[in-house]
């Protein structure tokens, strides 16, 4: 069994545990940090904020142009190689919201680590 001392950092009424069942997935997660947190910055970048409202508003456009524009059905995989912009978690949050399935992509990939 491992020890987890990791505990001992987290701020007084943290959770030591998660309910895993409590979300049926990652679009609903942040549908609910969204309903919560709207108003407040989601990310910052580069001396830009996006809240988590226009984070919404944004993801779903996205989600609906890879459903009606580009035609992609749910289970449809799809690469992102944007690290560290804003427009990740739109990209990320729009295809999870329209079914898709984000595969992460490194520009230090080479033939030997390509992504698939």
């Amino acid at each position: 069994m491992v020890e987890k001392i990791w505990l001992q950092s987290y701020p007084v009424g943290m959770p030591k545990e998660i309910d895993v069942d409590e979300f049926g997935s990652v679009a609903e997660l942040f549908d609910k940090g969204v309903a919560a947190f709207g108003a407040k910055d989601a990310y910052i970048n580069m001396g830009q904020a996006i809240t988590y409202a226009e984070l919404d508003r944004v993801a779903r456009d996205f989600a609906a142009y890879c459903q009606t524009v580009l035609g992609l059905g749910k289970g449809t995989r799809i690469a992102l190689m944007m690290p560290n912009v804003l427009q990740y978690p739109v990209a990320m949050f729009g295809a999870l919201r329209a079914g898709l399935v984000v595969v992460n992509c490194n520009p230090l990939y080479n033939s030997e680590t390509v992504c698939q």
